[in-house]
């Protein structure tokens, strides 16, 4: 670990920055007419989500000249030794494009990739999720904590693939045995701001695959801060680089976890 880097400075920094440019971007949605290009099916991008990304990157460069950057929109693609920061401009530019939150700005900072710092502005309601390693997780300068909801009255957020449905089948047995068992099933459409309902117990638990690391790395710090647990669909921590992941309180983590894993556990991606 580098010394000279301090997680707790470095988050309040980021928080600064996100709530900034998230106020920016969602003025100016109010105000000026988008310009949406299809990516691929379903996954869109409008000037919105580039400029963001622009003035995101301009600043954490700023912050930490040493890093390397994983975005989505390619500001930003090399790579470092130590430091990266993975940044999601606009999580949820469905949402954004009808101007239905949430949508969110989502920054994290990897140390030889375990995250760091992670970072979640959700524009539309001006929350702003924080968390540092080691120092808890907090939702506008207050502490969060997960829920402590069991399994059998709990509710379960989730998200739709838009171009890979090759696991549809197990996921609908998924779907079907979450429905039976608990208080229900909720999609949002915004899988970072997903994890940080999580964190501050508004979910009890999530899960999706078919995910870039931009979209979870730091939701996934805000809830294990919180008190919660993240895995793969394996039970197993590749859920950064591993396009899946489920996220939960303690309270109800194994009978979560076992309706995942017998589902969705190990299936060819």
């Amino acid at each position: 670990m580098d010394n000279s880097v301090d997680y707790k400075a470095i988050c309040r920094q980021v928080s600064d920055l996100a709530r900034r440019v998230g106020k920016h971007i969602h003025s100016l949605r109010q105000t000026e007419n988008l310009h949406i290009e299809a990516k691929g099916a379903h996954d869109y991008v409008t000037q919105m989500d580039k400029l963001s990304e622009r003035l995101i990157v301009a600043e954490l460069e700023e912050i930490l000249p040493q890093a390397g950057y994983i975005t989505e929109e390619g500001t930003r693609s090399q790579t470092a030794k130590q430091y990266n920061w993975i940044v999601d401009p606009i999580d949820g530019t469905t949402n954004f494009i009808h101007s239905h939150p949430p949508y969110a700005i989502s920054i994290a900072l990897a140390e030889n990739d375990k995250i760091v710092v992670g970072v979640v502005y959700e524009m539309g309601h001006d929350e702003l999720f924080a968390a540092w390693l080691g120092g808890g997780a907090y939702l506008n300068g207050k502490r969060i904590n997960v829920s402590l909801t069991a399994y059998q009255t709990s509710l379960i957020a989730t998200g739709f693939p838009y171009s890979n449905f090759s696991r549809m089948d197990d996921y609908m047995h998924t779907l079907t045995d979450i429905m039976r068992d608990t208080a229900g099933i909720r999609r949002l459409g915004s899988a970072a701001t997903d994890l940080a309902y999580v964190a501050c117990g508004r979910y009890d638990a999530f899960f999706e695959y078919d995910l870039k690391p931009y979209d979870v790395a730091a939701g996934s710090l805000l809830v294990s801060e919180a008190g919660g647990h993240v895995y793969d669909f394996s039970g197993k921590n590749d859920y950064i680089f591993g396009r899946e992941i489920a996220a939960t309180n303690h309270t109800l983590c194994t009978d979560f976890m076992n309706v995942i894993m017998t589902n969705l556990g190990s299936k060819a991606q």
